[in-house]
């Protein structure tokens, strides 16, 4: 049994405080939650809506002015190099190689020995060939004499006539001996000389094919003689390149006023392009590709170009006299064809272009734009048109008034 409950007396029976269920607290704490969570979607909606068109912001952009100038017209190739000539030097007389006179890759001029063959075998020839010219000679000086002689008897009635006759004869044949031994002796001297083999242009040598110490044989005409050493003339140096037949009208009719040039894509020592008229044309466009070829000779004095070397050539056809001009970065590709955005109190506004011609920094365009205009230049992916733009810099603009117009 229990004990009896104690009671004070003068005070009242206290209650029992019930217990609160789990289940109902967690409900209460997530309900809370969810009230500040909507609270501060209500807020951060509302301060939005305030403030939507201050966060669509300027799209940023570079630009430049429209010029209004003559356009050249233009053609651009992958030239190649060409040295001006390239000889093969071989022996002309066969003889032992003794030795050569220059390094391989350097510098001659026309005239230069190269090579030395052994001369004495050639030496010894034109010596043998000399003295029968002398022997030769004096046998013609005797002949000579007899004739006078027998001429002179003859004209007394002293010899027959048959006796003149052969005195003459006898000289004829002696002067024909004595032009033969000349010239016997002038080969061998020729041969002498041919021992000696020299540089017939200016260029650079190339490596030297046949060492000395072999015997070299004559380089017969039509044979295949193997050659001593290489040269190639590099100043100057021709570039050779091929434009379309389509463009032949305007290649003839700028080439017969004198102003056909090439312009290569490298500069010279003062820092402009090298350039350079066009002084060769083919007779024939070529049934394989359309193309007719094209030559430059250019000066090459710093030695910049090699042969064999590709480089980029430009050749102006023609003009397009007061054109309008503007960065070839303006000019966009659309759906509807080529377009350029416009500033127009600091707006995007999108104008209709043709591209005449381009050549790979500036375009002729038409349209209506006019001379002094603004255009953008960079940040067109971000430019909506009619949309607001901000001009950062204006590096292809000639003064601060394209940064102060798209304000």
């Amino acid at each position: 049994m229990n004990a009896p409950e104690k009671r004070h007396p003068g005070l009242l029976p206290v209650a029992p405080v019930p217990r609160t269920s789990p289940r109902l607290h967690t409900w209460v704490i997530g309900g809370a939650l969810l009230l500040l969570v909507l609270g501060g979607y209500r807020y951060f909606i509302s301060s939005g809506a305030g403030t939507g068109s201050q966060r669509t912001a300027a799209a940023p952009v570079r630009v430049a002015l429209v010029e209004k100038r003559d356009m050249p017209v233009v053609e651009r190739s992958l030239g190649t190099v060409m040295a001006s000539d390239v000889v093969e030097v071989t022996a002309r007389v066969q003889g032992t190689l003794e030795r050569e006179n220059f390094k391989e890759g350097q510098f001659v001029k026309k005239g230069d020995l190269l090579f030395q063959i052994d001369p004495r075998p050639f030496q010894a020839a034109l010596a043998q060939a000399e003295a029968i010219y002398q022997k030769d000679r004096a046998q013609l000086q005797n002949a000579l004499l007899d004739q006078q002689r027998y001429q002179s008897l003859s004209s007394q009635g002293a010899i027959s006539t048959q006796q003149r006759d052969t005195a003459n004869a006898n000289a004829a044949v002696m002067s024909a001996t004595v032009a033969a031994d000349k010239a016997a002796a002038d080969v061998a001297r020729l041969n002498l000389d041919f021992t000696q083999i020299r540089s017939p242009i200016d260029g650079k040598t190339g490596a030297i094919l046949i060492q000395p110490g072999n015997l070299v044989s004559a380089s017969a005409a039509g044979g295949s003689s193997p050659p001593l050493v290489e040269i190639a003339q590099l100043r100057p140096v021709k570039v050779s390149f091929t434009l379309p037949q389509s463009d032949l009208p305007r290649i003839q009719a700028r080439q017969q006023s004198g102003h056909l040039l090439a312009l290569l894509n490298i500069q010279g020592r003062g820092g402009a392009p090298l350039s350079a008229p066009v002084n060769f044309t083919s007779d024939a466009v070529s049934t394989q590709t359309g193309t007719i070829e094209l030559r430059a000779t250019f000066p090459n004095d710093d030695l910049s170009l090699v042969p064999g070397q590709l480089i980029n050539v430009t050749v102006q056809l023609n003009d397009i006299p007061g054109a309008l001009v503007v960065p070839r970065d303006a000019v966009n590709n659309g759906p509807d064809g080529t377009f350029v955005f416009a500033l127009e109190h600091g707006r995007a506004v999108e104008v209709p272009v043709n591209m005449l011609t381009e050549d790979g920094t500036n375009a002729a365009v038409s349209g209506a734009l006019a001379p002094g205009e603004t255009v953008v230049v960079e940040g067109q992916l971000r430019v909506v048109p009619g949309g607001e733009v901000r001009v950062i810099t204006s590096p292809h603009a000639r003064n601060g008034e394209a940064a102060r117009s798209g304000l």
